[in-house]
């Protein structure tokens, strides 16, 4: 689709190869003040969704990348999805799409703003300012409209994706993640962190790693290129057994990591744990260490827990794996956030707290569209007194939070 309105011209591309992959990333650069490149919003990282076969037509993921463009220049952009499903979002709406069911409405195809399978915050709309930010996510509901789809939905967005959807109109919905953040002045050690949690959760910490220890298990990562293709073909046998004794196939193809590998080797931590020098569980984590300083600001160093998989049950080896573990290596390298991914109140146990996240939402029928409004109100009011719920339940010392 191309139009021209104030100089723009709007392209709706069913694939990330028609976008130019520098133009992406140096938008997406953009979107942070020390021009970092959240790893889930790369250019590649997208792509490797498209070519590896994960987020396809076939899995229920029709791509649709939208740009603006000024001339010669890209000044935002958009991966956009028609979705026949509701699965790999994290951010629910069965319960609107059985309400389409029940009134004779289809529901599917909707629009989906935000990288498959990833419940990471972040931009969305990747855009050279606010004006052209607003701009771009009218021209999707315009889209959707024409389009005559259902809705459209931006997932986990950053907050100047937030300001840009509430000028277009969108409705607003809130959930919650666990995220650990560091003191400015950093932690010296593991212990030094453990002895800013109250008493009762530092010694549940100390018990749990103990168990895992005691049982012989011990651990070694590899950071980047490090991570051998026979630790690749290890961690793909865990996930994907994982995902199978859970009853269901997993997301993500063993051709994805094998775009990871080749692609961005820099944003992957693996963890390998072994017990009789024999490898028994992986955690994946994803990394991201901001840009160069610019304009005042320091980069953030960023790590997010993905994806984990055992061949053998180990009491607490799931803890020590996907939270103990990279925290300790995030607390050694300087990292100041550790992102815990969807849902899990367990995680503040481990010293992750509460952090909302935002969703966008436009529904093209009306009444629909009211009934929605009227229920987020609702369901914001609960999420508020889940929030302070939480709050109470803070696992650090009073003078340490």
């Amino acid at each position: 689709m191309n139009n021209n309105a104030n100089d723009y011209v709007i392209r709706v591309l069913d694939s990330p190869r028609q976008v130019d992959a520098s133009a992406w990333n140096t938008l997406l650069a953009a979107q942070d003040p020390a021009g970092g490149l959240n790893p889930f919003m790369r250019h590649e990282y997208l792509s490797a969704m498209f070519e590896s076969g994960s987020a396809t037509p076939q899995t229920g993921w029709t791509a649709r990348f939208v740009t603006l463009s000024q001339g010669t220049e890209m000044v935002a952009a958009c991966a956009l999805y028609l979705k026949d499903h509701s699965y790999g979002e994290y951010v629910f709406d069965h319960a609107w799409a059985n309400a389409y069911h029940q009134h004779g409405l289809p529901y599917y195809p909707k629009a989906l703003v935000a990288p498959p399978f990833t419940p990471v915050p972040g931009a969305r709309l990747l855009a050279r300012d606010a004006e052209t930010r607003t701009l771009l996510v009218k021209a999707l509901v315009a889209w959707c409209s024409d389009e005559k789809l259902s809705s459209l939905h931006l997932l986990f967005a950053s907050d100047q994706d937030v300001t840009a959807c509430e000028e277009a109109g969108l409705m607003l919905r809130h959930n919650i993640q666990f995220h650990w953040t560091g003191p400015p002045s950093g932690y010296r050690n593991f212990d030094d962190f453990l002895m800013s949690l109250s008493q009762e959760k530092r010694k549940k910490i100390r018990q749990e790693r103990r168990k895992v220890s005691e049982a012989g298990v011990s651990f070694r990562w590899s950071l980047g290129t490090n991570i051998s293709a026979e630790h690749w073909d290890f961690f793909y046998r865990c996930y994907e057994r994982t995902y199978y004794e859970h009853g269901n196939a997993p997301y993500l193809s063993r051709d994805f990591f094998q775009h990871m590998q080749d692609d961005m080797p820099e944003n992957w931590l693996l963890f390998v744990a072994e017990r009789e020098g024999a490898p028994i569980a992986t955690s994946l984590i994803a990394v991201s260490e901001g840009g160069t300083r610019t304009g005042g600001q320091f980069p953030t160093k960023v790590a997010y827990g993905r994806y984990w998989g055992a061949l053998e049950r180990v009491d607490c080896l799931h803890f020590e794996a996907c939270y103990y573990q990279p925290l300790q290596w995030c607390i050694q390298h300087g990292y100041q956030r550790f992102e815990g991914g969807a849902q899990g109140e367990h995680k503040m146990a481990r010293a992750l707290l509460p952090v909302k996240t935002t969703s966008a939402h436009w529904l093209a029928h009306p009444a629909f569209a009211d009934a929605v409004e009227r229920f987020l109100e609702r369901e914001g009011a609960g999420i508020d007194g889940y929030m302070e719920e939480l709050e109470r339940r803070n696992p650090f010392k009073a003078s340490s939070n």
